[in-house]
C-alpha cells in the first residue's frame, strides 16, 4: 500500500507532476488507474467493486506507466462518465471531475477522475448482472453464493453510520484529528471528516466518527472498550479457583485505544528465554506479537458495535492468547477455511481511517497475516470459532507437529528456536549458541536440514554472508 494521502495529496491541489505521482502510488483498496482506451461496459466493474466495498478513487488516462490524458475521448469521456448510471444496478454513486495534466505527447490534457461512493443497504451488480468486490488491488467477481451473502449482510444503513445523540464535534480529541489530518495530507480536517463519512448529515459526528476521534468515546458508547486480562496457568479457573491475576479496560478513541491495550498485552504475554537477534539470552514471547496485535485490530476494527453490552476481550494464558470479538464473521467467509475469505468491512469507514493510519491489514489480508506468522513460528494454525454472537480466535503456543518436536533432540529444539526467533543465524553463531565445535554443529544442522526443517542461504560454501533460516511451511 502506497503511504497514506499519496492519492488525496496528488489530487487535492494538482501539480505538473500530478500525474506521474499517480502513476507511482500503488493500486490498493481505495485506489485504481484504469487506462482512456477503457470501455464503459468495462469501467462498471470497477465502479460496482468499490460501490460493494468502501468506495475509493478511479482514474482514468493512465495505463502501463504512460500518461494518456482523456482530452482525445472527445464525447466518449461522456460515456465512462455516465457508466455508473448505464452499466451498474442500481445506479453507483460516483462525483466526476477533470484533473489538469501533461501527457506523454508533451501536450495539457485531462485525467478523469470518479470518486466512488460506497452504498449502504444494497449490492449493485452490472448490466450482466455479476457483482463485484474490491478485495486489495483488484476488483474480485463474487460466485452466487457470496452473491446471496454479501446482500444479507448489508443492512438498511451500517451501524457505524447512524447519527450518535448527544455527540458534537466539540467532544473530539483535537489533537488526534490533527495528527490524522497530517498522516493523509489533507488541509482541512472537515473536508476530510466529509470525505470519509464521519459526519452525520447536520454535521455532528456519527457512530464511526465519534469512535474514532471522540475523546472520551465510552460516555456514550460505554461497550466499545478492549479488556485485556491475564490467567495463570492454562484454565480460567471458576470462583474460589479463579486464576486471574491481571484485568485492565482499555479505552479512549480507537486509535488511542489499540495503542494501549498492545501495551497492557505486550506486560502479561506468555514469555520464554531465548537468544535473540544480539546474540544474546532474552525473554521472547512464545506467541508472535504481529499475529496477536493482528488479531487484536481485526477485533476492534470489524466487530459489532451495535451489540450493547459487550466487548472486545484479549485473554492471554501460559501456553496461548485468545481474542474475542462482538459480532459474527460476514456470510461471505467460509468459517472452515478463513484464508479464503475476501475482504469485506462491516465498520468500513473504521477500517479506513485505521488503515490510513497504519493500524493492522484488512480483514482477509490480516488473517493471511496470522497465519504467517504463526506458520513462520513453527506454531499451530489460528484457530476461529464463532458462537451466536461472537468470534474468538486462538493463537497457541505448541508446536505445530509435537511429535516431530518430540523427536528432535534437546539441542536440535534449541536450534529451531533459535531460528524462529532470529530469522537468520549463521553456522558460527549457532556452534557458540550450543557450545560445540563448528564440525558438531554442522552435524545437527545437517540432520534439521534432511528433514526439512531448516535450510543454507548462501552463494558458495565459502560465502561469508550465508546463513540458517526456518522453512516456512
Amino acid at each position: 500500500m502506497s503511504p497514506p494521502g499519496v492519492v488525496e495529496r496528488a489530487l487535492a491541489e494538482p501539480t505538473a507532476r500530478v500525474a506521474r505521482e499517480l502513476l507511482a502510488a500503488e493500486e490498493d483498496q481505495w485506489f485504481d488507474r484504469k487506462s482512456a482506451r477503457i470501455k464503459p461496459r468495462a469501467l462498471a466493474d470497477a465502479l460496482v467493486a468499490f460501490a460493494n466495498a468502501d468506495g475509493g478513487v478511479i482514474v482514468v488516462g493512465l495505463s502501463d506507466g504512460r500518461v494518456e490524458g482523456t482530452d482525445s475521448l472527445g464525447r466518449a469521456r461522456n460515456d465512462l462518465v455516465q457508466a455508473a448510471f448505464d452499466f451498474c444496478v442500481p445506479p453507483v454513486r460516483a462525483d466526476h471531475r477533470l484533473v489538469p495534466c501533461m501527457n506523454d505527447a508533451g501536450r495539457p490534457d485531462h485525467l478523469l477522475v470518479l470518486d466512488v461512493r460506497p452504498t449502504e443497504g444494497a449490492v449493485h451488480a452490472t448490466r450482466r448482472d455479476e457483482v463485484f468486490l474490491r478485495v486489495g488491488d483488484e476488483n474480485r467477481r463474487l460466485t452466487f453464493a457470496q452473491r446471496q451473502e454479501l446482500t444479507f449482510d448489508r443492512g438498511p444503513v451500517t451501524y457505524e453510520a447512524r447519527p450518535l445523540p448527544g455527540a458534537s464535534r466539540d467532544g473530539f480529541d483535537a489533537e488526534l484529528l490533527d495528527r490524522y489530518v497530517t498522516a493523509v495530507g489533507a488541509s482541512d480536517a472537515d473536508r476530510l471528516l466529509q470525505a470519509r463519512g464521519l459526519l452525520a448529515g447536520d454535521e455532528a459526528p456519527n457512530v464511526a466518527g465519534w469512535l474514532l476521534f471522540g475523546e472520551h468515546p465510552q460516555a456514550l458508547l460505554p461497550e466499545a472498550h478492549v479488556r485485556v486480562l491475564r490467567y495463570q496457568g492454562s484454565e480460567r479457573g471458576a470462583g474460589a479457583r479463579q486464576r486471574l491475576l491481571f484485568d485492565e479496560r482499555c479505552e479512549g478513541p480507537i486509535p488511542r485505544m489499540l495503542v494501549e491495550a498492545r501495551a497492557r498485552v505486550r506486560e502479561v504475554q506468555p514469555m520464554r528465554r531465548a537468544l535473540g537477534g544480539e546474540g544474546r539470552f532474552e525473554d521472547v514471547a512464545l506467541v508472535p506479537e504481529d499475529a496477536w496485535l493482528e488479531g487484536l485490530v481485526n477485533a476492534v476494527v470489524h466487530r459489532s458495535y451495535s451489540l450493547a453490552g459487550d466487548h472486545v476481550r484479549v485473554e492471554v494464558f501460559d501456553d496461548r492468547i485468545e481474542v474475542a470479538s462482538p459480532g459474527r464473521f460476514p456470510g461471505i467467509v467460509d468459517l472452515a477455511d478463513p484464508l479464503t475469505a475476501p475482504r469485506f468491512a462491516r465498520n468500513p469507514r473504521i477500517a479506513r481511517v485505521c488503515a490510513d493510519l497504519k493500524f493492522g491489514q484488512e480483514l482477509g489480508e490480516g488473517i493471511r497475516r496470522i497465519y504467517e506468522e504463526m506458520r513462520h513460528a513453527g506454531l499451530n494454525d489460528p484457530v476461529y470459532t464463532q458462537s451466536a454472537a461472537s468470534v474468538r480466535l486462538l493463537l497457541s503456543a505448541e508446536p505445530a507437529d509435537r511429535r516431530l518436536d518430540a523427536r528432535l533432540t534437546p539441542q536440535a529444539r534449541k536450534v529451531t528456536a533459535a531460528l524462529r526467533d532470529a530469522g537468520r543465524l549463521s553456522t558460527g553463531e549457532i556452534a557458540e549458541l550450543l557450545q560445540r565445535s563448528r564440525p558438531a554443529a554442522i552435524r545437527v544442522l545437517r540432520k534439521l536440514e534432511a528433514a526439512e526443517l531448516i535450510r543454507w542461504v548462501g552463494k558458495s560454501p565459502q560465502d561469508p554472508r550465508a546463513y540458517w533460516e526456518v522453512v516456512r511451511r
